[in-house]
Order: C-alpha cells, then structure tokens, then sequence
C-alpha cells in the first residue's frame, strides 16, 4: 500500500452525503488506489530467475511434443478445445 498518498475531499454547501462519497471513491479511483490495494490482496512471493526459466523450458519442451503428435496425426488439435472438462454427447 502507498503510506503517502492521501485522498482528501471536503463537503459543499449544498452536497449530500452520498455525493461526497462518490467523489471521494471516483479520485481514490484516479489515483489507482483501489487497483493497487487489489493488486496486494493475496501477497505471493517472488520467484526466482531459476525457477521461470525452468518453467519455460519445461513449457517449450511440452508445446514442441504437442506439435509434433498433433503432426504424426496422433492428437487432434480440434478436440482439444472442445474438452475441457466436458463430456460430448
């Protein structure tokens, strides 16, 4: 969360309080607070270089298998889309 950032709204004369309300929610908006504050909901630890290029080559060796049986023939690349986690009747 950002310790200085402040959002600061004062009441007219004539405004109601669900207006300065919604002001106040519209500059916390502007100032990307919301977006930050759900952003750091669930804090997740940062992994390593290791770690990604790990997965990465890992990813590339599992794409470049798939390719090649869908090429052999062996998979079809249409019914793949259609199942995930469905039944076809």
């Amino acid at each position: 969360m950002t310790a200085g950032t402040r959002v600061e709204v004062r009441r007219g004369k004539n405004e109601s309080s669900t207006a300065l309300i919604r002001r106040f929610t519209r500059r916390a908006q502007g100032l990307g607070l919301v977006r930050e504050v759900r952003n750091n909901r669930y804090w997740q630890r940062v992994k390593s270089k290791n770690v990604g290029h790990k997965r990465a080559l890992i990813s590339k060796v599992r794409r470049e298998t798939y390719n090649e049986l869908v090429k052999l023939g062996k998979i079809d690349p249409a019914a793949r889309k259609n199942s995930r986690g469905k039944t076809s009747k």
